[in-house]
């Protein structure tokens, strides 16, 4: 008998007013119940690409994810299971197309939807979506994906290239960022940093005060900090955990390829959360 604990990923999707948002609902005819978009994770799926995946398959909306909620954990069929949440709010709509695994949908206010729910986790999510800003700018801190060893790599550090693990960890990475749609790419100078951000794809503005050689623990916060639009950064493990903890107050170390979202309201920190990348992305 496997342990291993079954992983999906949703959304609670939202729109119009932050102070009044109406959510997203769908009927599954399968089950007769009504609930909120997810799914589980395809083999090697990072569960944040899950989320955006299973929200654009049954219910046609495209989203960008805010804050994550709490994961909601019941048993199927004797398995733990485990469902992933975030805010969600809608970017583009191609469309509601009713099928056999989801037959209607509906936009509610708050109290509707909770009223109309059959599960009590899911109406529990409801109260924890306005617990906290909505509107949130989403700053994704990268740490490079795998690049071989420092001491068998023979010429200037600066130039070491991802090895072939880094790639798989950079193409999962591209899968992920979406989600939070960053209008800015930024990078240490070292090609290490650049490469694992390029799959994502535009232009990767570089940056000395994000290296090992040029961080400066005044200047490089100060830096990100001034990043007011969707932005990720990628830098390394010598960096990433005192910038972490000037914009955060918290304690967050990242193995390689892995990063951390760091949710703002001006200034302000609203949440922060932290996910590996590997090229199987197992979940954290």
């Amino acid at each position: 008998m496997t342990t291993e604990v079954l992983r999906a990923a949703g959304a609670v999707v939202w729109r119009g007013p932050a102070s009044r948002p109406e959510v997203v609902v769908i009927h599954r005819p399968a089950y007769g119940d009504w609930t909120l978009p997810k799914g589980k994770l395809e083999p090697g799926e990072h569960v944040v690409a899950a989320a955006l995946r299973e929200v654009r398959e049954e219910t046609g909306l495209m989203v960008t994810l805010g804050r994550p909620l709490p994961p909601a954990h019941y048993l199927v069929r004797g398995r733990l299971k485990r469902v992933d949440y975030w805010a969600a709010r809608v970017t583009a709509d191609d469309g509601f197309t009713p099928g056999e695994e989801v037959d209607e949908l509906r936009w509610l206010p708050l109290e509707e939807a909770g009223a109309l729910l059959t599960y009590g986790w899911d109406a529990e999510l409801l109260r924890h979506l306005t617990a906290a800003p909505l509107e949130t700018v989403p700053l994704v801190l990268v740490r490079h994906a795998t690049a071989g060893s420092r001491a068998e790599w023979d010429g200037d550090d600066e130039r070491r290239p991802l090895d072939a693990g880094g790639r798989a960890q950079a193409a999962v990475l591209a899968t992920a960022l979406p989600a939070y749609r960053p209008e800015l790419l930024m990078s240490s100078p070292s090609a290490r940093c650049v490469q694992t951000l390029e799959p994502y794809g535009g232009e990767i503005l570089l940056d000395p005060l994000l290296s090992e050689e040029g961080q400066d623990p005044r200047k490089t916060p100060v830096l990100v900090r001034e990043l007011t639009v969707p932005a990720a950064v990628c830098s390394h493990g010598k960096v990433l955990p005192g910038l972490i903890q000037a914009l955060t107050g918290k304690e967050i170390s990242l193995r390689k390829g892995a990063f951390a979202v760091v949710h703002r309201v001006g200034d302000r920190v609203v949440a922060v959360e932290r996910h590996p990348v590997t090229a199987a992305s197992p979940p954290p």
